[in-house]
């Protein structure tokens, strides 16, 4: 694709978040310990390490990237953020593989499973999220990225909408912060800000001051001040801050190794960090080798396509 270098970013920050999950994919549940060593991570494991997810196909994205899919598809057909639109694409891909590469459905949180179980009875999407302190994996966090480099609106109105799109699987507090700190990190990113993560916090503290239970979340549990570090597990708050120290390496490819290396939740914690490290760096930053084989490019490319043709349409109005 002949591009910007903002455009070259937007779908640096898109395939790399699919390329981050599909390199994860064989190395997840595994501990850091027993993970090969950083330069031999790819789609395909040495020789001798037992795979995880073993009928997945070949260098394909597991439900990270088709949830991710699954919203940009839904803003870009609905022109907003229409949850219930969402809700109902995520159950397609749960019950026909819609968004999944050879529509192959191999892995799915137990959280999600119960929202989307809930949305197939009726329940409205914005209700369908489990909302107790222990409901708070990262599977909204997951797939927020593509509101980020769709949205146009201000940054109040883009915590709001990244808040609102984790209602559908994660309904606490906590998860929506983190999807709300993770899209300003982005936009903040794609813009070249200075420290984006320091704007995003302070853009977030801004907004939760007007909620004092909002405040309190965010200072007490998701805590945006500490320094990097993280264990790679499923919870969102450990997610977001692993993906934070995997983005202390130089390029989009220590990133992603950095970020499989830390074990448990591989394929989240690298399709989170990747994404800012594409934005960071680029499609152009992308090894070839990993582009070239990522699985399922019939299904991005035309909507990446989409996806350019629709913000070029916006900024030239």
């Amino acid at each position: 694709m002949a591009t910007s270098n903002t455009e070259d970013r937007v779908l640096g920050a898109l395939y790399g978040l699919l390329i981050g999950d599909a390199l994860g994919v064989p190395y997840e549940f595994s501990s850091p310990e027993a993970l090969p060593a950083f330069e031999l991570i790819e789609f395909d494991p040495p020789s001798g390490f037992v795979r995880a997810h073993r009928s997945a196909p070949r260098a394909a994205w597991s439900d990270d990237g088709a949830h991710a899919l699954c919203l940009l598809e839904s803003l870009l057909h609905c022109a907003k953020l229409d949850l219930d639109d969402l809700g109902n694409r995520l159950v397609n891909w749960w019950d026909w593989g819609y968004l999944a590469v050879d529509g192959v459905v191999f892995d799915i949180g137990i959280q999600t499973s119960t929202a989307l179980s809930a949305i197939r009875s009726g329940v409205s999407a914005t209700r369908a999220g489990p909302a107790e302190e222990r409901h708070n994996g990262n599977g909204s966090l997951m797939r927020v990225l593509p509101l980020a480099l769709w949205h146009s609106g201000s940054d109040e109105q883009l915590i709001h909408d990244a808040a609102r799109q984790s209602l559908v699987t994660h309904g606490h507090v906590r998860s929506q912060l983190c999807c709300a700190l993770y899209s300003l990190w982005a936009r903040a990113t794609l813009r070249q800000l200075d420290d984006p993560w320091r704007h995003a916090t302070a853009c977030l503290r801004e907004y939760c001051a007007r909620q004092s239970d909002w405040s309190d979340e965010l200072e007490r549990h998701v805590r945006p001040d500490t320094e990097p570090a993280g264990h790679g597990t499923g919870y969102v708050v450990d997610c977001l801050h692993s993906a934070r120290l995997a983005l202390e390496e130089p390029t989009f490819e220590r990133v992603v190794q950095r970020a499989i290396s830390l074990g448990n939740d591989t394929d989240t914690t690298a399709a989170v960090a990747a994404g800012i490290a594409g934005l960071r760096h680029g499609l152009s930053s992308i090894p070839a080798r990993w582009l070239s084989t990522l699985a399922g490019r019939a299904l991005v490319d035309p909507i990446a396509h989409e996806l350019l043709a629709n913000l070029r349409g916006r900024a030239s109005q």
